[in-house]
């Protein structure tokens, strides 16, 4: 059963939300509200005439995206429309009751739409965090398509990125990034955006912390069981790692982020783009002869 949620607040709630929204473009003006533009701009994530489907998952992230996009909405100065979706991959009653009360603090008029995720996936017994994210993903693709969205939009912040760039290094023996956006292959006509690009999480905890407000942390069935926390555990011993190394040197975050931008091909032993492999070795002697020509 589908749940929609919207709230026309009185008295101390709309006092609240009203001053978070204030404050968005004050005090957090800089640190969020400039970053959370920035991501926009930079990478052209929103077009005229966008339908984009804000993903909700109950956590600190994607709540305070939401109410970015409002604030950003409420600027006008693009013709795009927004729906504020919230999957339930089968929360317990608890953790659903606290999106449901954390959108009615925040003013974010949720759509609420269940599914079985979690109890599909605890009978998968190889890689089931990797199934569950992409059910999770096909899910929020469905329903964004179902309300005519063109775009879902999803909370991945600056810390995730770089995380993500490490962590394929260190246990996936490649070199890739968490991209800004992507064209879906599974859902032809349909992309992903991820606002909170430039965003450091810190500055997302600030913001959670001066309201004192409380979200999901981790609400998966699955992390209470140890022998499926293998992926959070390394997420967690790459934040470790990155934080012990910014200790001595604060700016290792941005290098390590800098580094997929400033990629020269040259350097590389071999990359793959689409369905095509390079080799250094194809065109060495080739260059070489090249070098020597120009010598001469």
């Amino acid at each position: 059963m589908d749940l929609e949620v919207n709230f026309k607040q009185k008295g101390e709630n709309m006092k609240e939300y009203e001053n978070i929204e204030k404050d968005l473009t004050k005090i957090y003006r800089k640190n969020i509200w400039s970053k959370f533009v920035k991501g926009i701009c930079d990478f052209q994530m929103i077009k005229e005439g966008d339908k984009i489907a804000v993903c909700i998952s109950g956590g600190k992230d994607s709540m305070l995206m939401a109410k970015c996009f409002q604030e950003i909405k409420r600027h006008r100065k693009m013709n795009f429309d927004l729906e504020f979706i919230v999957m339930n991959p089968g929360y317990n009653e608890e953790n659903k009751d606290k999106i449901i009360k954390n959108a009615e603090i925040l003013n974010i008029p949720i759509k609420m739409f269940e599914t079985r995720i979690f109890e599909s996936v605890e009978r998968i017994e190889e890689n089931p965090c990797y199934i569950c994210a992409r059910m999770r993903r096909g899910y929020l693709y469905e329903e964004a398509k179902r309300l005519a969205c063109n775009k879902i939009a999803l909370g991945h912040h600056f810390d995730d990125v770089i995380e993500t760039i490490l962590m394929g290094m260190l246990y996936g023996a490649q070199m890739q990034t968490m991209m800004p956006k992507v064209n879906s292959t599974s859902h032809p006509g349909m992309e992903l955006i991820r606002p909170m690009y430039f965003v450091r999480e810190e500055d997302i905890i600030k913001w959670r912390d001066r309201y004192d407000l409380e979200f999901l942390q981790c609400a998966c069935k699955l992390t209470e069981n140890s022998k499926y926390d293998e992926n959070l555990s390394k997420r967690k011993e790459t934040k470790l790692l990155i934080k012990r190394l910014k200790e001595n040197y604060e700016n290792i975050d941005v290098n390590i982020f800098n580094s997929v931008q400033n990629v020269n091909l040259s350097t590389l032993i071999s990359y793959q783009k689409g369905n095509y492999k390079y080799h250094f070795l194809e065109d060495y002697d080739i260059r070489r002869n090249e070098l020597e020509k120009g010598i001469k």
